[in-house]
């Protein structure tokens, strides 16, 4: 691989994290004459990712993004690996279910100890300030809610409304529902369109929030929605032009 210093050592030793959780395994030890396919076979066994789907980045011992290992046919020594650095394995984890770590030889420490330690991912996310060691997103996001929360509480069920959505034209309609949706964030308005210009009958992943006609109803955050004196208008949408 252009640019990648082919190291001389036959094995390399390196940490195993996953994107799924905190769990780290204990060192590996793997040959530099493996390809990255066979890489991810082995990898497959010891996380529970699929190899057809994972994807391998590597961090140096002070958790500094060095590389991804792209290429299915490069040999593990084409990379920039030393003992001691950390591979991490993204996937989706749909086996991990199934192989449920039984006989996976892994760390298992207390908060206090894996908390001292300096390679996991934890520390990783912590010193880079990402997911929930964000304090200014979270805090963000926590204003927007409040924002949020308090425009729901202020919208009646009943109004008539103007959803406005950058990009796309104004829509009139009649709120019909104000709260959260299930397995989404933040708090929704539904709507009743006055048109067929809707997504759905005022359900959301089979569950139902309010009643309407199929492709009437619409789910839209509470800052998309002005309630006012908007009159119903009369489409005829069955007039030819």
């Amino acid at each position: 691989m252009a640019g990648f210093i082919v190291i001389s050592s036959d094995f390399v030793n390196v940490h195993i994290s996953t994107s799924k959780d905190d769990i780290s395994f204990n060192e590996k030890r793997f040959s530099k004459d493996l390809t990255i396919s066979d890489l991810k076979a082995k990898l497959e066994l010891i996380t529970g990712g699929s190899c057809n789907t994972m994807q391998i980045q590597a961090f140096d011992k002070d958790n500094k993004f060095i590389c991804s290992l792209d290429d299915n046919n490069a040999l593990l020594g084409s990379y920039p690996l030393d003992d001691g650095m950390r591979l991490h394995v993204v996937d989706n984890f749909i086996m991990r279910n199934e192989l449920d770590f039984e006989n996976i030889p892994k760390f298992e420490l207390s908060q206090d100890e894996y908390a001292k330690k300096g390679d996991t991912v934890r520390s990783f996310l912590l010193k880079n300030k990402l997911g929930k060691y964000n304090e200014e997103n979270i805090q963000k996001k926590e204003k927007l809610e409040k924002e949020e929360k308090a425009l729901v509480e202020s919208i009646k069920i009943g109004s008539r409304c103007k959803v406005s959505v950058q990009n796309c034209p104004d829509k009139l309609g009649t709120v019909m529902y104000a709260g959260s949706i299930e397995s989404l964030s933040g708090y929704w308005i539904g709507v009743k369109y006055d048109e067929p210009l809707g997504k759905n009958d005022g359900s959301f992943k089979g569950k139902k929030y309010f009643d309407c006609p199929d492709k009437y109803g619409a789910f839209v955050k509470p800052h998309s929605v002005t309630c006012g004196d908007f009159p119903v208008e009369d489409y005829d949408l069955n007039e030819e032009i």
